[in-house]
């Protein structure tokens, strides 16, 4: 089984994804309520994946975020997910600032869909990469906003590349927008058309490319 150590300050929203992590076929190892813990945690035993959350103790701001890129750096095959209540585009810049594969960043309230939000871990530990949709959004947003490019796309693209965003294949991309898998092949061209960027045949560095190109 997947083993997971958790990194949540507060003791209910813990202790709900013990529960949550654990019907969901994952080994909770750890769970613990401060950035100082969490890397004694993983130090201790390195998990399969982290699940963190960004704001916690000792100084009660970014302390998961950073104790996140130190387990990625001392840990490259440990999967990280980190969650966070609002949406920090500078966090999930930082966040994929190194590395494409085994990350994820993703809003708290993804939590409520269980089976979206275990897909995403489970997406992330299988080495991918699941960026919250309303994270992209406001890449996106903001890039339009410096980039005449990202004006040419049209909705359909940006539901395409949020999609692109969370790590969903072709095939799920085109169940969930109800359209053809041929359909998702010509708006995802036309997206990197747009974007500049080469289509790579690696996924995950393509979803790496669109995000930190969205980031700038």
């Amino acid at each position: 089984m997947t083993s997971v150590v958790i990194g949540e300050d507060d003791l209910l929203l813990r202790q709900g994804l013990e529960s949550v992590l654990t019907r969901g076929g994952f080994t909770v190892i750890a769970s613990v309520g401060s950035a100082d813990e969490l890397i004694a945690a993983v130090d201790a035993r390195p998990p399969d994946l982290v699940v963190t959350d960004i704001r916690m103790p000792p100084n009660h701001a970014d302390d998961g975020l950073v104790a996140a890129a130190r387990i990625r750096a001392k840990y490259p095959d440990v999967a990280v997910v980190v969650l966070s209540q609002y949406v920090q585009r500078r966090y999930a810049t930082e966040l994929l600032a190194d590395q494409s594969e085994r990350v994820g960043y993703l809003l708290k309230q993804r939590i409520s869909d269980l089976d979206d939000f275990l897909g995403s871990l489970h997406t992330v530990v299988d080495g991918g990469t699941a960026i919250d949709p309303e994270v992209v959004e406001v890449m996106v947003n903001r890039a339009r906003l410096v980039d005449g490019q990202l004006a040419r796309l049209t909705p359909r693209q940006i539901e395409v590349l949020a999609l692109i965003a969370e790590g969903r294949s072709n095939a799920s991309i085109a169940a969930r927008l109800v359209v053809s898998e041929k359909a998702v092949v010509q708006h995802t061209s036309h997206i990197y058309d747009a974007l500049g960027i080469p289509v790579d045949a690696n996924d995950h560095r393509r979803v790496l490319a669109v995000v930190r190109y969205l980031a700038q």
